[in-house]
């Protein structure tokens, strides 16, 4: 049996939809979908706002589902740069190390939109544009979340690969995609235990179809000692050393 618990008045009066408002807005969903949606669609900021905003099918020759399939936008930007004005000394992510002696980080969306752009910066500087394919190999650190937002941010499509993976694995998704770089850290840490990231990554490279990487940057995570090969491998924190906070 279900139970319901009564919320704080003064806690409910700050949400953005009551009962009432989700009741109008379900209705208005049903009697004119494209209306509705296109309404929702001006919550985020376009670079150019769709104009089509759905189009399915669901015969099996003719199977689609595409959304708002003529607008364009940068991720980007909708996580960060709206929020600088009104937010950007409010955390944007709080992280919570492995080791529970270590303190707690907490990075607010300046902070967050500053890295990222210095990482944008330093992936269009390494040969990096729109279309290319970047792997992510990382832990579960900040810097996974900066990678991906620099990607988006320069048009470049990441493809993230869970940090358990073996190098199998991670080889024949790099293949798959045609990776041009794979950012990853020196080590991960899981349950106390090191995760050997890069030499899974230097392993990884040693197996067909992986020739289309030319850089592999390297978070300094647990500070353990790894092999560099030079000039391929780069230390994270040397290459956006420099960069400029907008990109």
């Amino acid at each position: 049996m279900s139970q319901s618990y009564p919320v704080d008045p003064a806690f409910a009066a700050k949400a953005r939809v009551d009962a009432e408002q989700y009741a109008r807005d379900y209705a208005e969903s049903l009697r004119d979908p494209d209306a509705f949606w296109a309404r929702i669609a001006g919550r985020i900021d376009w670079l150019r706002a769709p104009t089509r905003i759905k189009d399915s099918s669901f015969a099996p020759d003719d199977f689609r589902i595409r959304w708002f399939e003529d607008g364009e936008l940068n991720v980007a930007a909708n996580c960060l740069d709206r929020q600088l004005q009104e937010r950007g000394g409010k955390t944007a992510i709080v992280f919570e190390p492995d080791d529970p002696e270590q303190p707690a980080q907490r990075i607010s969306y300046r902070q967050l939109h500053a890295r990222v752009c210095r990482l944008a910066g330093a992936l269009r500087n390494l040969g990096v544009g729109k279309g290319d394919r970047v792997t992510i190999y990382l832990p579960m650190i900040p810097e996974a979340a900066i990678a991906m937002l620099a990607c988006a941010r320069i048009g470049a499509v990441h493809s993230v690969v869970f940090g358990g993976f073996s190098p199998e694995s991670l080889a024949g998704r790099i293949a798959d995609c045609a990776s041009k770089l794979v950012i990853t850290a020196d080590e991960g840490r899981r349950g106390g235990k090191r995760i050997p990231l890069k030499a899974n990554v230097d392993e990884s490279l040693k197996k067909p179809g992986t020739t289309c990487v030319e850089t592999v940057l390297v978070v300094r995570h647990t500070g353990g000692p790894v092999p560099m090969q030079m000039p391929r491998d780069r230390w994270m924190d040397a290459v956006v050393a420099g960069q400029p906070e907008q990109c």
